[in-house]
């Protein structure tokens, strides 16, 4: 079954033995973590939410629903949907752990993302 271990963990968090890939699934790197400690597998940059929708975002949080519908319209956009198909790709080879350092994974652009792979 494609996408059917998908997990999100905070990047900040160390990794585990059972994380599987590990991808990392925001724009910036993570503010003082080093790549070493990160242990990132990939870095997919297209896959991530534009700088305007992330700055809209912050800026009226109350939306997630808004935010998921404007964010999956980017993700159909060319790019974005290549770098989607690679991290379903990862999926039906094992497991996938998204990374993020968003403080509320649950409310952020890794649910939509988990989302659609479980799809």
């Amino acid at each position: 079954m494609t996408g059917s271990d998908v997990r999100v963990r905070r990047v900040y968090e160390p990794p585990s033995a059972d994380d599987g890939t590990r991808v990392l699934v925001d724009r910036l790197w993570p503010r003082g973590l080093s790549k070493e400690a990160a242990r990132v597998d990939a870095w997919p940059k297209d896959l991530t939410p534009s700088t305007e929708l992330r700055r809209w975002y912050h800026a009226s949080s109350d939306d997630f629903e808004e935010f998921a519908r404007r964010y999956e319209s980017e993700l159909a956009a060319p790019q974005a949907a290549v770098a989607l198909d690679g991290v379903r790709t990862l999926t039906e080879a094992g497991r996938v752990t998204l990374l993020t350092a968003a403080k509320d994974p649950d409310h952020s652009h890794t649910a939509v993302l988990r989302r659609l792979l479980l799809a």
